[in-house]
């Protein structure tokens, strides 16, 4: 039935028969009225809240109301009015605080792909504040567990006092006079976080704020920020979540948080009091220090899980609806993510969930921009990724979305998963190509130099093509997934016991070298080259054109003791460790200072590609790939398999950029000089005349400084083994 469902009586009581509900004794009556089929979601107005919720094969809605507690069900009202399949009704007696789910009637008919089951509470897909807590037990499987038929047959028993709650909100805040940074994507440096990893083992932060968003925003952690010189936090997912039953059968955690079932609501782990303000607060002193906040979304799938999964919100409300459903046989899910199930953006409806997501996190939460997990699931049409598909239209034209950042992991499970540079303008990707490389070649695999460049030069392999430049590109070496940059350098193989998986899971192509020994060693010789091997790794990608990303702790040598896969592990795996010796100290004052350096020098943050062609009057070119013996790289050497040393030279006139006023911009010349050889090799500088070349950053010691305070043009620098060498000459004219 399409339309407004019938009703003579704005106002009606609770229940079909019109009487009010009776609850262990008490009578709770609620007045109903129509109400209106927009927005979604409860909404207060300040005189009562008015619920909607759309579901296209729905014959009954229910809204149950909960006590103050959440736990003694106190009403259950006949949502009486549908209008273009939105059930909704307004209660003026209901008030923030409320807490409240639904029971959704329909068929239970898997060949048409319907999983109604009353018997299931169910959270609502707009729940500004979901509370728990959540406790597994049978009763949230929509089917009868354990039966010859399996899914086939309906589970009666009812989950109410085990599950989430949705939660009434008053959304009013003070934000005064709160504005976004607005970085530019050529001047920002990202921090790759977790809220309670970062801050659950600070010392410097109250004992009664580690772990949460008020921790997070304690001047001890801003200050570590700004000191270090990144620009924006991305923060791992936020969205109220659910820890898998495997993992709390296992005593784990799903502690990084992709298993969402609540697109609007700030989680309430991370939180010390009130969860929704104190995001809000969060992101008010993040901002007040000229910090963005970027936030890790898991719009491809939810919590729910494969067909024999849980039943807590969209599978009961309107499964045929909001998840992609298997042409040959509707009881199965299309499955691109590896988790089980698939959104449906291919439905109208999922992808206003989507959106007035995001905006509302612009919007009311002031965030600043998004990453978006398996981001090529979003843009899949029929099943193959359309860079002019709905979502990504969508994106690029919304008012609001449009003037933050966004972010693709540019890849899912699926065929023709692998998107790198495939993304529309607007857009920036995870580089994974710009990993891979990197690692290839610090480790000393040989044939490498030809993607090295393209790497470093910002990947126009990449991104050219679709109009895009160089801050298409996030570049990164590590990321949650993964080694951790200590890690990268210690272990040859994952170490994942942990996890409970017998070492199966995780990636086993790290492209990692531990340097001679697995793991920890009190070798001097070992334990250098790997401090050595981390100051590469950290110069090369904030020396790199594209945008780059750091992991929070890689600044400060964190490990995670070889496990590459820290998904489901809370706790001293993958908090990090500030205590700080030597080491440490050493680290952090390197990453700060090659940090520095890429903001000092307008070269490393271009917005357009190099064209390998001389600049205005100059016969230089804007970039010249060197031979160690000084001259430009010809053809033959770029596929010398044996080759593993390059420089390149930095022409400072070869920006082709101006600055607000109209000014050309201009920088010094610079030189970088990396050889992921074992020896040493004499690299020759260039023409005999010229300039002396100051020394900025040579890796081969300890602090970064180079062994001279200059050198002349023409002379060999002496390029130690496994080390990178960057030089500038002021320009005499």
């Amino acid at each position: 039935m399409n339309g407004e469902a019938p009703g003579s009586s704005d106002a009606v009581s609770t229940t079909r028969s019109a009487e009010p509900i009776q609850r262990r004794g008490t009578r709770t009556p609620f007045t109903v009225w129509r109400g209106v089929p927009a927005p979604l979601g409860a909404t207060w107005d300040g005189a009562g809240v008015n619920f909607a919720l759309y579901s296209e094969h729905a014959e009954r809605v229910q809204l149950c109301l909960f006590d103050a507690a959440g736990r003694r069900e106190i009403a259950r009202i006949d949502v009486p009015y549908r209008t273009d399949f939105v059930w909704h009704c307004y209660l003026p007696e209901a008030y923030p605080g409320l807490h409240y789910g639904y029971r959704v009637h329909g068929p239970y008919a898997l060949e048409a792909g319907h999983r109604f089951n009353a018997c299931k509470l169910l959270l609502d897909p707009y729940a500004k504040m979901i509370d728990g807590p959540f406790r597994w037990s049978d009763a949230h499987f929509g089917y009868r567990a354990g039966s010859r038929r399996e899914d086939l047959v309906p589970d009666l028993r009812d989950n109410a006092s085990g599950t989430f709650k949705a939660r009434v909100v008053d959304c009013a805040f003070t934000w005064g006079d709160d504005r976004p940074p607005r970085t530019p994507w050529k001047d920002t440096v990202l921090y790759e976080a977790h809220v309670k990893g970062l801050t659950q083992l600070h010392p410097d932060v109250p004992p009664a704020l580690r772990g949460t968003y008020a921790g997070l925003a304690a001047p001890a952690v801003v200050g570590h920020l700004k000191r270090l010189g990144v620009t924006a936090i991305e923060l791992l997912p936020v969205h109220t979540l659910l820890d898998d039953q495997r993992l709390v059968d296992l005593g784990l955690r799903n502690y990084w948080g992709y298993n969402t079932v609540g697109y609007f609501a700030p989680d309430a782990r991370y939180a010390a009091g009130d969860a929704l303000s104190e995001f809000k607060t969060m992101v008010k002193r993040l901002h007040e220090a000229g910090l963005e906040v970027i936030l890790d979304v898991v719009y491809n799938h939810t919590a729910e899980g494969n067909h024999l999964g849980p039943t807590l919100s969209f599978r009961g409300i309107d499964n045929a609806v909001y998840y992609r459903l298997r042409e040959d046989d509707r009881r199965y899910y299309v499955d691109y993510t590896g988790t089980g199930n698939t959104l449906s953006t291919r439905h109208p409806i999922v992808l206003r969930l989507i959106f007035d997501s995001l905006r509302y996190w612009v919007t009311e939460m002031h965030v600043d921009g998004f990453r978006f997990d398996l981001a090529t699931t979003l843009a899949r049409e029929a099943q193959a990724f359309d860079p002019y598909g709905s979502f990504l239209d969508i994106a690029r034209q919304d008012p609001v979305l449009s003037q933050v950042k966004l972010i693709a992991e540019p890849w899912d499970l699926g065929e023709g998963g692998y998107q790198v540079g495939a993304f529309p303008p607007g857009w920036s990707d995870w580089n994974g190509r710009y990993r891979d490389a990197i690692r290839s070649y610090w480790k000393g695999d040989g044939g490498t130099i030809g993607e090295l460049a393209s790497r470093l030069s910002g990947s126009s392999d990449l991104f050219a093509a679709g109009g895009r430049g160089p801050t298409a590109s996030i570049n990164f070496i590590t990321s949650h997934d993964g080694f951790t940059l200590r890690d990268l350098v210690s272990y040859n193989d994952k170490h994942n016991a942990a996890n409970g998986e017998d070492n199966r899971d995780g990636e086993a192509h790290n492209r990692s070298w531990n340097c001679g020994v697995e793991g920890p060693t009190d070798d001097p010789a070992i334990r250098a080259l790997r401090r050595r091997q981390m100051r590469n790794f950290l110069a090369t990608l904030f020396f790199s054109q594209g945008v780059p990303m750091l992991v929070a702790g890689d600044e400060i040598g964190r490990t995670q003791q070889g496990n590459n896969n820290a998904y489901c592990q809370d706790n001293e795996i993958s908090w990090i460790d500030w205590k700080r010796d030597d080491e440490a100290r050493s680290l952090l004052a390197f990453t700060r200072r090659v940090i520095a350096l890429r903001n000092r020098h307008p070269l490393f943050r271009r917005l357009t590609f190099f064209r390998g062609r001389a600049v205005q009057d100059d016969r230089e070119k804007d970039i010249t790939w060197l031979h160690p013996s000084g001259r430009e790289m010809d053809d033959q050497e770029w596929s010398e398999g044996h080759a593993r040393c390059i420089g390149a030279h930095f022409s400072g006139r070869g920006l082709s950029e101006r600055d607000e006023r109209g000014v050309p911009v201009e920088d010094d010349d610079l030189m970088l000089l990396l050889n992921a050889h074992h020896e040493t090799i004499g690299f020759r500088l260039g023409a005999a005349t010229g300039p002396l070349w100051d020394i900025l950053v040579d890796t081969a010691h300890e602090n970064g400084d180079g062994h001279a305070a200059a050198q002349a043009a023409g002379t060999e620098y002496p390029l130690q083994g496994r080390s990178l060498v960057l030089l500038c000459r002021a320009r005499t004219s």
